[in-house]
């Protein structure tokens, strides 16, 4: 018997804009990315709106109206928007997954409309897996709306929901129709929620983009104030590598074993399962790659100076680059339970254990071992450090 063998080769466009003031009636970007030559009818959309930007911004979901209603000869707004819940809760079920998809069903949205979050990277992902399985895949365009999801997650290719206790064990790569980024919609964010997608930045310049990261210890105290046009230049770079990478690397899908871009996510991902997401992504991602950082510079990797500077740089920005849950043991054989997440982050992907180190800023390797007890060495190093930090923040009353 013979066989038949062809390749197959897909091409996607990603495209990334920026704005301010997205759904202001003078400005017409969202309308003119989704209208194009084709249209005939006003293309039906729905929107799903983030729950506590609707709160924030009470205007905004009378300006989502008003737009659409301005622009009612080409966009059909085929229910008021979607309110729900945004952050990691929204990603442990399936419920809200259906429940976006009956509204697809009900109101006949078809693979040439459009299906539009306005939210946050947990609430992206969650509606995205909806729109990219109803009808296999409709056009999902995503407005992300805080500083981590403009710069990273955001303009990424992949969704997904939680389940059986691991981060996104559900879900697909496909490529957002669009992705708008309105540096507006930060302005009501908490400090701790612009300060998020820093650590991204810091991420994808360590492996990367030295220029990129010497640009951030120079811009280290107008970032850490959350100046905009500070934030505007890490948001805009950091987009930009990020989207290169999912274009040039040869594997945006993931087919192979590596995660490039993950660097220090194998501690991150199950610092947040371990603190029932009491840990935020970015936060736990900065202790992830303080933790990678300390373990390449002990295992001689990565010099002393380059390592300081990268730990100095994510507490310069506010992060704590500690956390209790990294000393949780298991008491069937008292080892670390953060140990798990190596082979958690190999069985994601099949494979090869492949982790992302850097060995001088600017330059990630990837490795296929890890040295446990060196691991080890490193959480408790990070310990002291943050014991010694604490110190010198909070005087001793005598």
């Amino acid at each position: 018997m013979s066989h038949i063998e062809r390749t197959i080769s897909v091409s996607f466009r990603h495209q990334i804009h920026f704005t301010q003031g997205v759904f202001a009636l003078g400005n017409t970007m969202l309308r003119d990315v989704l209208v194009n030559d084709e249209l005939r009818d006003p293309r039906k959309t729905l929107v799903v709106l983030d729950e506590a930007l609707a709160h924030a911004q009470p205007e905004l979901l009378k300006q989502i109206e008003s737009y659409f209603t301005a622009h009612a000869d080409t966009l059909r707004l085929v229910t008021p928007p979607m309110i729900i819940e945004g952050g990691e809760r929204v990603k442990n079920s399936y419920f809200h997954v259906s429940e976006i998809q009956s509204q697809i069903e009900r109101h006949h949205i078809d693979r040439h409309s459009y299906v539009i979050c306005v939210g946050g990277g947990a609430l992206l992902d969650m509606v995205g897996l909806a729109a990219t399985t109803a009808h296999r895949g409709m056009r999902h365009v995503r407005i992300p709306t805080t500083t981590l999801s403009q710069d990273d997650s955001g303009v990424g290719v992949k969704n997904g929901i939680n389940a059986f206790g691991k981060k996104n064990f559900i879900g697909t790569f496909a490529p957002p129709f669009a992705v708008i980024n309105d540096f507006q919609l930060l302005a009501t964010l908490s400090p701790r929620d612009k300060r998020g997608g820093y650590v991204e930045a810091v991420k994808v310049a360590c492996i990367r983009d030295r220029e990129f990261f010497e640009a951030m210890e120079r811009d280290s105290t107008a970032l850490a104030a959350f100046e905009p046009t500070a934030m505007q230049r890490l948001i805009y770079r950091c987009a930009e590598l990020h989207v290169n990478h999912i274009a040039t690397s040869g594997d945006p899908f993931e087919f192979g074993s590596a995660r490039p871009l993950d660097f220090g996510h194998w501690a991150a991902h199950k610092l947040e399962q371990l603190s029932e997401y009491r840990i935020r992504h970015g936060e736990a991602v900065a202790v992830g790659i303080a933790l990678d950082v300390v373990y390449a510079r002990r295992i001689g990797l990565l010099d002393s100076t380059s390592a300081e500077r990268v730990l100095t740089l994510l507490e310069n920005l506010g992060f704590e680059l500690w956390a209790s849950e990294l000393l949780h043991v298991d008491d069937a054989d008292e080892s670390l339970v953060i140990i798990n997440g190596l082979e958690e982050f190999r069985e994601h992907l099949g494979g090869r254990l492949t982790i992302t180190l850097i060995e001088a800023i600017g330059h990630g390797i990837e490795v296929n071992a890890m040295n446990l007890p060196k691991v080890i060495e490193a959480i408790y190093e990070l310990e002291e450090r943050h014991r010694k930090r604490s110190k010198k923040i909070i005087p001793a009353h005598g």
